[in-house]
C-alpha cells in the first residue's frame, strides 16, 4: 500500500504474490541495478507479481512533509559493525516475523 503524505489524498494498493530475493541469487543483481545503491547492508529484495491494483480516497491520511534524515540509524549500523556484527544482530533478532513465521534463510 501507497498513500500520498502531499498533493491530493489518494491510496494505492497493489494486490499480488511476493518473493524474496537474496543476494547471490539469480536476478538479485538485475533488479538491484534499478535502484539507487544502498547505504547500509542489504538483506533481500521483494519482487511482486502484481495481479491487481486498486485506489482509493486518502482522506484520512495526514499530511506530512519531509524535513532531514535521523543520523540514528547509521550511529546503530556503524556500532553494530563495530562490535557484535550486523550479521550477528540479524540472525538473532529476526529470525522469525512479529507473527512467528520463520525468516528468510540466508544460508
Amino acid at each position: 500500500m501507497f498513500c500520498a503524505f502531499e498533493g491530493p489524498p489518494r491510496i494505492v494498493r497493489l494486490h499480488g504474490t511476493g518473493a524474496v530475493l537474496l543476494p547471490g541469487e539469480e536476478s538479485f543483481d538485475e533488479l538491484l541495478a534499478s535502484f539507487d545503491p544502498p547505504e547500509h547492508a542489504l538483506r533481500s529484495l521483494i519482487r511482486i507479481d502484481v495481479d491487481r491494483i486498486s485506489d482509493s480516497c486518502g482522506y484520512g491520511v495526514p499530511l506530512m512533509r519531509f524535513e532531514s534524515g535521523r543520523s540514528q540509524y547509521d550511529d546503530w549500523v556503524d556500532s553494530q559493525v563495530r562490535t557484535t556484527g550486523l550479521d550477528a544482530y540479524v540472525a538473532e533478532k529476526n529470525a522469525e516475523s512479529i507473527d512467528g513465521l520463520p525468516a528468510i534463510d540466508r544460508v
